[in-house]
């Protein structure tokens, strides 16, 4: 068991290595693309979101999944299979992910896991064992996801377009426009955000002094001012930057000021994926270490060690900072070319569906929605600057991820247990 655990700790650093070179450069490939902020700079930024957001708030994701991962009643008798299995998961989905980073494209670690998972019950349970709606829901997700956000990438940028862009006085009318960009950037980001981060201070609040507050009070509060403080921030920014920086890689002041923008978006997204994708890694890793310490499968819930955390955090930042520009090319610059204020609304699309699949309970991809919001915003500006040669291959990559992962496990899981059965 010692062996099989360190084993087991190695594949999921991998894992999360791979998973931070590619899902994580969903969050900053908009931004590298339109130039809000530099490679170097977007790494930093994205690594030390990720890290923050899967240590302080990895736990529940983590700990669902390590108990939803497969159904544990059917392993209860066979803890060992379960241990074997959560081994051919992670390598399954990480060779998988490394194929797809290699080549640049963006594809989901949920579904590569979600195909793992498929492939090794497969082969221990049998076709039965495979929860065959959870495979049509994801089905419908790839349909959905790219389209729904590319339709809100478009309405919102058409909207930015006429209302702001195609002005002939630009500065204008973003003075006038900021204080509803800035609500719908915060609202947006914030119900994703605010809730998890206000959390420990309503429950301070209502243990320490017994304030009896309902459960959105903070995030709101906290979301409105907020949403003011970034209005007139920018608003004095506006004031301020009269005279450009000739140094600047964007010389046109309302660029300029959706570019701060877009980078705030993008934190919130780094942030967030941080705080539920970690799981994707370390989540076999917990079960297995739940099982070493108790002999029996988790069933009813497990506390997930705070070590086991931090090396998913580690190893998205490392994938991130080592592997992580591939995909954060194909995303932000090999599809269409971007500005400050289509990036943004790519971003702001991204974030949008993510919440109204959430409220669908459809499980939904990071990387589907990005490019269907780059997509969408692409064909508000012209259909001839849309590089489908780059999409045929990132659509190419979706469609097999599940299946591939699928193969991949079942494979590992035979030989496994030819092996050491």
């Amino acid at each position: 068991m010692p062996i099989t655990l360190t084993l087991v700790t190695l594949l999921a650093f991998y894992v999360a290595f791979n998973l931070g070179a590619n899902d994580v450069a969903n969050a900053m490939g908009t931004s590298v693309g339109s130039k809000a902020v530099t490679l170097k700079q977007a790494l930093i930024i994205a690594g030390v979101l990720e890290f923050a957001g899967a240590v302080l708030f990895g736990q529940e994701v983590t700990e669902t999944l390590a108990t939803k991962v497969a159904n544990p009643a059917l392993f209860a008798a066979t803890p060992q299979i379960l241990v074997m299995g959560m081994v051919t998961v992670l390598l399954a989905s990480g060779v998988w992910l490394q194929i797809a980073t290699s080549r640049g494209l963006p594809v989901s670690s949920s579904h590569a896991v979600v195909g793992a998972i498929a492939g090794f019950s497969w082969v221990a349970l049998g076709v039965g064992a495979i929860d065959w709606s959870s495979i049509g829901s994801i089905t419908i997700g790839w349909i959905l996801t790219p389209i729904i956000s590319g339709a809100i990438a478009a309405l919102f940028y058409s909207q930015i377009k006429r209302w702001i862009l195609d002005q002939p006085n630009q500065l204008v009318q973003l003075n006038e426009w900021l204080p509803w960009l800035s609500a719908l950037l915060i609202g947006t980001f914030g119900v994703i955000v605010l809730p998890s981060l206000t959390q420990p201070l309503t429950n301070f609040l209502i243990d320490q002094f017994g304030f009896n507050l309902p459960a959105y009070d903070i995030p709101i509060f906290t979301g409105a001012v907020a949403a003011v403080g970034l209005t007139f921030y920018s608003w004095r920014q506006l004031d301020q930057n009269t005279i450009q920086n000739p140094k600047s890689k964007i010389q046109n002041q309302v660029e300029q000021l959706f570019a701060r923008f877009q980078l705030l978006s993008a934190c919130f997204v780094a942030f967030a994926h941080g705080s539920n994708d970690v799981g994707n890694a370390i989540a076999p890793l917990a079960a297995i270490v739940y099982i070493n310490q108790t002999g029996s499968v988790p069933i009813n819930g497990i506390t997930i060690p705070i070590w086991i955390i931090i090396l998913g955090g580690v190893g998205i930042v490392a994938g991130l900072a080592i592997w992580g520009k591939k995909v954060i090319a194909t995303i932000g610059e090999n599809i269409i070319s971007l500005q400050p204020s289509s990036g943004f609304c790519a971003e702001l699309a991204t974030a949008t569906t993510i919440l109204i699949a959430s409220r669908l309970g459809l499980p939904v991809s990071t990387s589907h929605a990005l490019v269907g919001g780059v997509v969408g915003i692409g064909l508000v500006q012209n259909l001839k600057s849309i590089q489908f040669q780059t999409l045929q291959g990132i659509a190419a990559a979706w469609l097999i991820t599940v299946p591939i992962s699928a193969i991949l496990s079942a494979a590992i899981f035979s030989i496994a247990k030819i092996i050491f059965l």
